[in-house]
């Protein structure tokens, strides 16, 4: 079902005409007032895209998902691993707090919320001192007007914080950007999938309305004879006094000149009710959010937590941290420190199962040897270590124990493998 014959359908549902002999603004005069012109009749800004209550949910699973996620700077070591360099100084600017106000959960999930609304993005101001990142501040689209300017390929940024002070030019390698999934940069994530947006808006607006000016009785009470509007009036009042409230739901008893016909559910109703769930899993399509993220269950498959954890990890986090850790690196880290650290986020939360599964897994990495005991105590549950936890050896479980207890005919212990 395309957008185009979803919009005409709503409009002959809802009552919606095209009056003519109106003119359409200029599209730049849209543009400069920063709304996009819909097939639905509506405005849709990033603003009143988040009036959308499953707009609104998509940009919160994704941005406060990023910004929950630990961020660690790692070194590289010789052998092919690495280790966390906590002395570092970006450590503490990315995993705890990039400015004196702001902590770091909440600055990435600002700027993640922007990069999936605002065109072009999500920016933040990189602050150096003697050369070397000091703080990142987070550019609020609402406080300053950001323009991209790509001459010679390489892009700068203006900056205009008030309508008296010139704009302030930054290079783009003191400029952190998270850049939009928009194919378009220009336009976004909400200019592309304006008309999906706008239709769920459009439905929502309606049903309030609807409900707000009560327009929806429950049913009719007819009445054969020739009433004044005072006796209707009395007979409304009675009615509502018998049945209304706490006494709803009784048995009514009716004059012989009196009939009651209660209003069902029509097609028109439930078509609503359908092309309110169509906008929904639209706007799961544009975000590649997973639709029981947006609370739309009915067509969800049962799966466990891990394999649903997994999939909004693969198919949608993994892009926007991907982003994240390749713009912190070009930006923040020297050409020879990128040769001996990293940053990545620690994703293993969302693949974490239940506890006997993680308890087997990670008692299988003791076993193998790939983990010692310690080292799984902190990644399962983050128990602190103990003494002689760090070796690398489980007589217990080694296949030479468990074939010496099956060939063993007494009662003694088999030798150590």
């Amino acid at each position: 079902m395309c957008l185009l014959s979803i919009a005409s359908r709503l409009k002959s549902l809802l009552g919606i005409e095209t009056k003519a002999g109106i003119s359409s603004p200029e599209p730049w005069l849209i543009e400069l007032f920063g709304a996009a012109p819909t097939l639905a009749g509506v405005n849709v800004t990033p603003y009143t895209a988040m009036t959308c209550a499953p707009v609104a949910c998509a940009v919160r699973a994704i941005s406060e998902a990023v910004g929950q996620l630990p961020l660690h700077v790692y070194k590289r070591l010789p052998d092919g691993g690495k280790e966390r360099a906590v002395d570092h100084p970006l450590y503490k600017i990315l995993h705890d707090a990039p400015n004196g106000w702001t902590p770091s959960a909440l600055f990435r999930g600002q700027v993640t919320a922007d990069s999936l609304l605002q065109p072009y993005g999500g920016f933040a101001q990189i602050v150096r001192v003697d050369s070397k990142p000091y703080e990142l501040i987070r550019l609020d689209p609402q406080l300053s007007s950001i323009v991209v300017d790509f001459n010679n390929f390489e892009p700068a940024y203006a900056i205009k914080t008030d309508d008296k002070n010139p704009a302030r030019i930054s290079r783009a390698s003191d400029i952190l950007h998270i850049h939009t999934p928009a194919y378009n940069p220009s336009r976004g994530l909400v200019g592309e999938g304006r008309e999906a947006i706008a239709l769920a808006l459009v439905l929502e607006r309606h049903a309030s309305r609807l409900f707000g000016n009560a327009a929806r009785p429950s049913g009719v009470l007819s009445l054969k004879s020739a009433t004044t509007p005072d006796a209707i009036a009395k007979i409304k009042t009675a009615w509502t006094a018998a049945h209304g409230g706490d006494n709803s739901g009784g048995t009514a008893i009716l004059p012989s000149d009196a009939s009651w016909q209660a209003l069902t559910l029509t097609s028109t109703d439930a078509q609503f009710l359908e092309m309110r769930k169509f906008a929904i899993a639209e706007i799961a399509r544009l975000y590649r959010v997973p639709l029981h993220l947006l609370y739309e269950l009915e067509t969800a498959t049962p799966r466990s937590i891990e394999s649903l954890g997994q999939e909004f990890l693969s198919q949608t986090l993994l892009p926007h941290l991907t982003r994240w850790e390749q713009e912190l690196e070009l930006k923040l880290l020297t050409p020879g420190e990128r040769d001996q650290y990293c940053i990545e986020f620690n994703v293993d939360g969302f693949a974490r199962a239940d506890l006997l599964a993680r308890s087997q897994a990670l008692s299988a990495a003791v076993a193998a040897r790939i983990l010692n005991p310690n080292e799984a105590r902190q990644i399962g549950f983050g128990y602190p270590a103990y003494e002689g936890g760090d070796v690398f050896e489980n007589h217990n479980t080694s296949s030479a124990y468990v074939r010496g207890a099956l060939n063993r005919t007494d009662n003694s212990e088999p030798a150590d493998a």
